[in-house]
């Protein structure tokens, strides 16, 4: 019986997280999520992220080598930065850039913990990533760039900071309704950002069509 009534209660907390992640959040929420690092980092960290966010096959489709150094840009929680690690091998480098001390405290247990050999945090600066110049393969940018303040800069430093023949790998959230993700005046329309990667030096390399509710691109430089 009392396994009966944990299975409920796991089963019934299980439709409460997917009802809250499919809540539309406005500008208000959004900052008071901000403003509460362990509620964000539940938010970042909630199992019912990964039906939408397909983690597996994002990382799958971008076909990492090992050795290859990545940039996680707004790592967040690390929910992408860890599965990074995994693929780049012990002789790759995943650097977990925020802009947020919380998290790269949260960061740097979950690295001592995991005894994860391959992980950087970065405590960056918000119009800045703070790493050294040629010294990154690829930048992974997920729900991140609409955060982002002054995009030309930050696209001119990431242009220094790839090393030949890197990439930035973009995935936001599609301008439309979804029942995920920001608000509406938050996102950046997939036509938007192609127009502003272009005019900054970038071409379209790749598109991956996995995702529902975000686009996936990546970048090269011209």
């Amino acid at each position: 019986m009392k396994c009966l009534l944990a299975l409920l209660g796991f089963m019934l907390l299980q439709l409460v997280v997917l009802a809250q992640d499919s809540k539309p959040r406005d500008m208000h929420e959004m900052h008071r999520l901000h403003q509460d690092p362990k509620a964000y980092i539940a938010m970042l960290d909630d199992p019912a992220r990964d039906a939408y966010q397909k983690p597996h096959e994002v990382i799958t489709a971008l076909d990492l080598k090992p050795g290859e150094a990545i940039a996680d840009i707004g790592a967040g929680s690390g929910y992408f930065t860890f599965r990074l690690a995994r693929h780049v091998g012990d002789s790759g480098r995943v650097y977990a850039v925020d802009v947020s001390p919380d998290m790269i405290v949260h960061l740097n247990r979950r690295i001592r913990d995991l005894q994860v050999k391959n992980v950087v945090s970065i405590l960056s600066a918000p119009d800045d990533p703070l790493l050294a110049d040629a010294s990154i393969d690829r930048f992974f940018i997920c729900d991140t760039w609409h955060h982002i303040g002054d995009h030309p800069r930050y696209l001119t430093l990431l242009k220094k900071m790839l090393k030949p023949g890197g990439q930035v790998v973009m995935i936001e959230f599609k301008k439309a309704e979804t029942p995920v993700g920001p608000p509406m005046e938050m996102r950046i329309d997939r036509a938007d950002l192609l127009k502003e990667m272009e005019a900054n030096g970038f071409k379209l390399a790749a598109e991956h069509s996995l995702l529902l509710h975000q686009y996936f691109l990546v970048f090269s430089v011209k």
